[in-house]
């Protein structure tokens, strides 16, 4: 799981509550870790291949959401690799991850695998939540009309850069001035911990006010487009909104336990000594947490996959094929110019004051059509709804 105890671990000087944690069932934790994120990357990857049956949808160009969402994936794919490899490690050498506790020892490989392990963990699944931040942004943008695919190149930027400027400057404060020396006070290890939290705490608290105004712009611009409010409008609205649930209570569920479980440890740490019998059963709750953290932090993956497009079967189509990726959205401007093309013969004029009542229409089709992408029938409904598939 990702926990900035990881690193933290890696002081031969470490705190006595990440002590108690991370020698409780050491064998049992790791399999744990290597089951559940082994079954999230299989169920993931399962997710994005293309399925036997599905005919690809075809629109010029991708959106900047349906792309953050496979790095989203992407990220908690090799998040969980990094688990999967950390863990087996340290249940196939013991004795190599013991060295980790020698103070002033001269190997030095136990300590890099130790620190670059946590690393890896650390900084994808922090991108995770920095792409997350960002898919909430760009879904409010894309109603507002002021995102497009273009914007991806900044998100990008900020992504990246934020998560590895925190990752880089929590680890150096960490183990400042020494790998040895470090954990030696709070001063420590509150900047580290800091610098790992900010990004998940920013998700928890920004995401749900980004999705709602989000969401009460769709309805707006539901209610805008033929000036009234109907029912498919009103379902399609609704869909939207669920899935924006659906995704910020798969994070609340995956993490949710790391905050309670810090909340404990740092408790534990200010107390003289942590085993003190009034302090058992906050030693269990910690203890129980903490193992919770290693069967719900790698799942993030294949829940998120289900919160985005739903389950998309197990039918796999293992044959190559050019294609359009399949959790790209249909746009009803591709609709219009395909399926029902506009009649030749009539007047100019005609077509001119058309094509001018009808361009906001396509917008808003077009950027509702981004926010329920990977949802069939919400494209369908959206379609039929639509002034082009009327006969405009």
């Amino acid at each position: 799981m990702a926990s900035p105890r990881l690193e933290t671990y890696c002081c031969p000087n470490r705190d006595a509550a990440t002590q108690l944690v991370m020698n409780f069932q050491p064998e049992v934790f790791c399999g744990v870790c290597i089951g559940s994120a082994s079954i999230s990357l299989l169920l993931t990857i399962l997710q994005l291949l293309p399925k036997k049956g599905q005919s690809p949808r075809k629109m010029p160009k991708a959106s900047s959401s349906s792309t953050i969402l496979l790095l989203i994936s992407i990220c908690d794919i090799l998040g969980g690799l990094g688990m999967i490899f950390r863990s087996s490690v340290w249940l196939g050498f013991p004795g190599f991850i013991a060295n980790i506790s020698v103070v002033n020892g001269t190997d030095v490989w136990p300590s890099t695998f130790c620190v670059g392990s946590a690393m890896w963990i650390q900084l994808l699944y922090s991108a995770g939540f920095w792409w997350l931040f960002c898919y909430a942004v760009d879904s409010y943008l894309v109603v507002r009309r002021s995102a497009g695919l273009s914007t991806i190149v900044l998100y990008h930027m900020m992504t990246w850069g934020l998560a590895v400027m925190l990752c880089v400057e929590g680890i150096a404060l960490l183990y400042y001035p020494s790998l040895s020396s470090c954990e030696n006070g709070l001063e420590h290890a509150i900047p580290h911990y800091i610098t790992t939290y900010a990004p998940l705490l920013l998700v928890l608290v920004a995401n749900p006010i980004l999705f709602r105004r989000t969401v009460s712009a769709v309805a707006s611009l539901l209610k805008g487009r033929q000036g009234i409010y109907t029912e498919n409008e009103r379902r399609l609205g609704t869909e939207i909104q669920m899935r924006f649930f659906k995704i910020m209570l798969v994070f609340v569920i995956c993490w949710s336990s790391n905050i309670i479980n810090e909340t404990l440890l740092f408790y534990l740490e200010m107390q003289p000594d942590i085993n003190e019998i009034p302090l058992k059963n906050i030693r269990s709750a910690a203890l129980i947490t903490w193992i919770i953290m290693g069967v719900l932090n790698p799942m993030q993956g294949f829940l998120f996959t289900l919160a985005f497009y739903g389950w998309t079967g197990c039918r796999v189509d293992l044959k190559w094929r050019k294609r359009e990726i399949p959790w790209e959205s249909m746009s009803s401007s591709t609709v219009g110019e395909n399926a029902y093309p506009s009649p030749v013969n009539y007047q100019s004029n005609i077509l001119d004051s058309k094509k001018i009542s009808t361009t906001d229409s396509q917008q808003t089709d077009e950027a509702i059509s981004i926010l329920s992408e990977g949802n069939t029938s919400s494209d369908e409904r959206l379609t039929r709804s639509s002034p082009i598939y009327q006969g405009w």
